[in-house]
């Protein structure tokens, strides 16, 4: 039964939460740094949850540029050895692997991806695409979950921190601005937000009239 209710929730797409740190705001210039991803699971009853995340320190690309205030400001040293940084291929290729099991799990025909200002994010993995020659990717190119949107609708903020805490969701300033505790927190979100809709009534929708006509 969940399968389905999520294949049908999205239109056939499946959602998957991204969230990348960089060292600037030109994904063809400035580097990908880090990029974590949280998938999402159904229960019987219909209430999304987030699941397994996975994350990777991105070696930054040959040629890229690393802006200061960028670094300061995410704390990211991209030349210290002790990140295991791997190249963006590598790191998108085994985000795509575990992307490709939930989606085949659920029977959606595509990947959608959420982000917090979801075009920013969707522009650097594009571009990490693009460099890495990747030819099979799971995520729709240009379709995407804003909870930015989502969060200045439901909750009338639109700043992450404010958001969560708007929600009831804990969140530490401290570990803001890495890729993965941002991605675990906009999964909560996300998942927040959906199923708060389903709580109000807003799902299933009530579609009588229509098939009436």
């Amino acid at each position: 039964m969940s399968q389905h209710n999520l294949k049908q929730r999205f239109r056939g797409y499946y959602p998957v939460v991204i969230d990348v740190e960089t060292a600037g705001f030109d994904p063809n210039q400035n580097a990908l740094l880090e990029i974590a991803a949280t998938v999402t699971e159904m229960d019987e009853d219909g209430f999304l949850h987030p699941g397994e995340t996975i994350q990777f320190n991105i070696e930054p690309f040959e040629g890229s540029t690393l802006e200061p205030a960028a670094l300061e400001f995410n704390g990211i040293d991209p030349t210290n050895p002790l990140r295991g940084a791997v190249s963006e291929k590598e790191a998108l290729t085994e985000i795509f692997k575990l992307v490709r099991k939930r989606q085949k799990h659920y029977d959606c025909q595509r990947a959608v991806m959420v982000a917090h200002n979801s075009a920013f994010d969707m522009s650097f993995v594009n571009a990490a695409i693009k460099r890495a020659n990747i030819k099979r990717v799971p995520f729709h190119p240009f379709v995407s979950f804003d909870t930015t949107s989502l969060a200045g609708l439901t909750l009338g903020q639109t700043v992450l921190v404010k958001a969560c805490q708007a929600a009831g969701i804990e969140f530490d300033n401290k570990q803001a601005h890495s890729a993965l505790y941002d991605t675990e927190k906009t999964a909560e979100l996300f998942c927040y937000m959906v199923n708060q809709w389903k709580q109000l009534g807003g799902w299933p929708l009530n579609n009588t009239d229509s098939e009436t006509e």
